[in-house]
């Protein structure tokens, strides 16, 4: 693999980040994972600002750093990573042109050509014509357009994202979300965000780190579908409740029993007593009339307007409905369809959920 391959540990104030990553050339991996998990401590350390207290990077099949030898470790500009966040950062006594032009000017690119790549840029990340204008004279989405040509301008080996959409308008993040997609094609990159629509747009695979280890790892479509932690299944809307397999179905600490129509799911239930969780969506719960196959009692603790008609929060579940009758308080009987219901293994952070 001449991608990016990672062991990064580093030793916090309250845990231990300990976290391996990969990434093929050319691939897109997305990181999610709730706030002070270790995501940041992760991209600070590949992008060569934090030292490893025990590890190894290897960025093109090159080692840049390695804990156990102090001598390697590659200074930040010469690994050929870089480092984009939600602040653009440009240089502001420097116009979009020169901005981009910075980094292939400091690799030694003649001033001519070096500005006329730049241009170039400019022109593929939607800013044609823009060069002469100085940062101050640009939307928040057009400084993020030119923070992203200056950092592909570079030829980096590898980018890393974190969450550079996080503090623009929808409809600005999602014009440079299609943009980012198309100009980070071939480019390894390591994409951080709390958003699963940027997990589905720009990554083929998903890490979620959680108390400073990966706990689930996959396909992005299916890590989302099958979330083993709270934090996967509230980024993905999901519902997941937790409970223990029941010879081939599963039982919820209230006694509520589900059973699946997938095989997978029927054969990881197989057994008794074994920490299983169930997840379906909100919109496949219905409101039912009382007891019957895959249905549980739940009580209405919050009913809020959506856009597509109600979603009422229970003490058993989420459940999303075109319009209701019922109030906060309101005893109610759920009920979902087992072919879709799964059941997934539980992490050993979803444990303590």
């Amino acid at each position: 693999m001449s991608g990016l391959q990672a062991r990064v540990v580093v030793d916090r104030p309250r845990f231990r980040v300990d976290v391996t990553l990969d990434a093929a050339a050319g691939e897109t991996i997305a990181v999610m994972g709730p706030s002070g998990a270790g995501k940041s401590t992760v991209l600070e350390a590949l992008a060569g600002l934090l030292p490893l207290d025990d590890g190894e990077i290897s960025v093109a099949a090159r080692i840049v750093e390695r804990a156990a030898a102090p001598r390697v470790r590659t200074a930040p500009m010469h690994r050929g990573v870089v480092l984009l966040g939600q602040d653009p950062r440009l240089f502001p006594h420097l116009s979009a042109r020169e901005n981009v032009a910075f980094g292939p000017r400091a690799a030694g690119t003649p001033v001519a050509q070096a500005r006329a790549e730049a241009d170039a840029w400019l022109e593929r990340v939607g800013l044609a014509g823009t060069g002469a204008r100085m940062p101050r004279e640009l939307s928040g989405g057009e400084q993020q357009r030119v923070a992203i040509a200056r950092a592909l301008s570079a030829s980096p080996r590898v980018v890393l994202l974190d969450e550079p959409l996080v503090a623009l308008d929808p409809v600005t993040a999602s014009a440079i979300r299609g943009m980012l997609r198309e100009q980070l094609a071939g480019t390894t990159t390591v994409a951080v965000t709390h958003d699963a629509g940027d997990a589905v747009a720009l990554a083929e695979r998903l890490f979620v780190i959680e108390e400073g280890g990966v706990v689930q790892r996959g396909a992005v479509r299916e890590v989302l579908g099958a979330p083993a932690s709270a934090f996967v299944a509230s980024v993905a809307d999901m519902n997941r409740m937790p409970g223990v397999s029941a010879r081939g179905g599963w039982r919820g600490s209230a006694g509520q029993v589900l059973t699946s129509a997938d095989a997978a799911s029927t054969a990881l239930a197989a057994g008794e007593g074994v920490a299983l969780a169930a997840v379906f969506r909100p919109g496949d719960v219905r409101i039912a009339d009382g007891e019957g196959l895959n249905a549980w009692a739940a009580t209405v603790v919050g009913v809020e307007p959506t856009l597509a008609g109600t979603r009422i929060r229970t003490t058993a579940g989420v459940v999303d409905v075109p319009e209701t009758a019922v109030s906060v308080g309101d005893a109610v009987w759920l009920q979902v369809d087992r072919a879709r219901v799964r059941f997934v293994g539980m992490t050993r952070a979803a444990t303590s959920d």
